[in-house]
């Protein structure tokens, strides 16, 4: 018998212009988590894809528990013990937790000689599920009542249910809290107990030096090396993914803020009593100020209700020494304000155009030839001009978005609101689910950006993030600015005392 649950040799997958895996390879042992690391487009969740079915190897061999298989699609990964949770969610909001776990394999039961779904089984089973992997839901609570966070733990929860011998886990904590974040560990460390091999596929270094065993590098497509995780340094994994040393994290930045308020935000108060409410700040020029707070301080909601996504109840805005009335994004756009939103999937990228109409699609009324027709040659101008500066590793500008990797992916809806030359950009995450090189070049291009006198407001949960790139950081909590730390004064510390200044006021409430 072999001593590998599961290995994958010689993978190769080319798409149209791209050669995404290039002999890649896999070996996972059982009761082991093995982390796959490597740079967006390094060809992780391309290999995954391939060993769970969703794509078909143009070359390859796959072994399972010894013997050869042929995948030929999900329901069949999923009957061999190979199960799946995607980065990119994909729930059915409006059917129930247990119908969401279920979904196509239903119990089902006899009745006359008809077949229906058994749902009192269904049920029975699914809160056994549930308190198997310490998820506290009901059964028969609408999916699209829970939060990302905990739709993701249901994702999980389903996986688990296929009593799967193989567990697929892509960026599983990207949308969880840090108590959520220690739930999904400890399901995890009982996963391994039962002898089930793991493929974390995660950016988060802490977490993978905590959580792993074993960890495999990728890097344009090709198998790099596999090694213990004993003894592993950031530094070594860093250097082995970008196949180069990164000597700071942080790019030296020139920028320096003026006095000039470019935006200011006074008591700014939501139409719902939960979230923001009376929130003032003040936005410099040439100022990158950070945005910090834990998951519920609504730091996205205060941000979108600037932009005009969401309504407010009193508060006024001043930009540029004037007050202005925002009504929706589009006046917002007009004034030269810009958001880049959090989740690129669905309120960022346009999937099924390409990376040209991506980019262009926000500016066209500045393309325009007599008013009427679109300028093809100034579009196609801005696009390389785009590509170049952006750095966006992309065959051609007609490529599919959803084809890229997701740093190049945010890259491209970083460039589609620089054509619109705003001076007031806002980035909600602006590197979630993003490798460590590829953020690098965002950090490189804010702080040019941030240089040439472009104001920028950063939304983050990654402390270093902020404490790296911010000049001043506003900190808020439960929907409040609980107060704002200057970059000599930030510390972790001090960043969490105001990022929990209102919990106790809170639940005495």
């Amino acid at each position: 018998m072999s001593e590998y649950r599961l290995e994958m040799k010689g993978v190769v997958k080319t798409f149209p212009g791209v050669k995404a895996l290039d002999h890649a390879q896999l070996q996972l042992k059982p009761g082991h988590v093995h982390a796959l690391m490597g740079e967006n487009g390094a060809g992780k969740s391309t290999l995954m894809k391939c060993m769970f079915g969703i794509y078909k190897m143009d070359e390859g061999e796959i072994y399972y528990e010894g013997e050869k298989v042929n995948i030929t699609d999900p329901l069949d990964a999923l009957s061999k013990g190979i199960a799946m949770v995607h980065q990119e969610l994909q729930p059915v909001p409006a059917r129930s937790v247990a119908e969401n776990i279920y979904l196509g394999r239903y119990p089902t039961k006899k009745f006359g000689p008809f077949t229906v779904v058994d749902h009192e089984k269904m049920y029975e089973d699914t809160a056994a599920l549930l308190k198997r992997v310490r998820m506290n839901f009901d059964p028969k609570q609408k999916l699209g009542e829970l939060s990302v966070s905990q739709m993701q733990s249901v994702e999980i929860a389903k996986a688990v249910s296929a009593n799967c011998k193989v567990l697929i886990l892509d960026e599983p904590t990207s949308s969880l809290t840090s108590n959520e974040v220690e739930a999904l560990f400890r399901i995890i460390e009982d996963l391994k107990k039962e002898g089930v091999s793991i493929v974390y596929i995660s950016h988060k270094m802490d977490e993978i030096l905590r959580i792993s065993d074993e960890v495999t590098i990728m890097r344009d497509g090709q198998y790099i090396g596999t090694w213990d995780c004993k003894g592993l340094t950031t530094d070594f994994i860093i250097t082995k993914m970008v196949g180069r040393e990164l000597t700071n994290l942080y790019p030296v930045r020139e920028n320096k803020p003026s006095d000039e308020v470019v935006l200011k935000v006074e008591n700014f108060t939501s139409i719902h009593p939960r979230s923001f409410r009376n929130c003032s700040f003040e936005l410099h020029k040439g100022e990158i100020l950070g945005v910090a707070g834990l998951v519920g301080a609504q730091r996205t909601e205060l941000m979108e209700g600037v932009f005009g996504i969401r309504a407010h109840t009193e508060g006024k805005v001043t930009y540029k020494g004037q007050e202005i009335q925002i009504h929706r994004p589009a006046d917002a756009i007009k004034k030269g304000i810009a958001l880049l939103t959090e989740d690129r999937r669905a309120t960022g990228i346009m999937g099924v155009l390409s990376v040209a109409d991506n980019i262009s699609i926000s500016s066209l009324d500045h393309y325009l030839k007599g008013g009427i027709m679109l300028d093809n040659k100034a579009i196609v101008d801005l696009v390389q001009e785009n590509k170049e500066k952006m750095a966006i590793k992309v065959p051609s500008p007609k490529t599919a978005i959803r084809s890229l990797s997701g740093g190049n992916q945010q890259k491209v809806l970083i460039a589609r609101w620089l054509a619109n030359n705003p001076d007031v950009l806002i980035l909600d995450e602006p590197t979630r689910g993003i490798d460590v090189g590829a953020k690098y070049e965002i950090y490189c291009i804010i702080a040019e950006l941030a240089r040439q006198g472009k104001s920028i407001i950063m939304i983050s949960s990654e402390m270093g993030e902020l404490i790296g790139m911010s000049d001043r950081i506003m900190v808020m909590c439960n929907g409040r600015v609980t107060g704002f730390v200057e970059k000599q004064d930030a510390t972790q510390e001090k960043i969490m005392a105001l990022a929990t200044q209102f919990s106790a006021m809170e639940e005495a409430i």
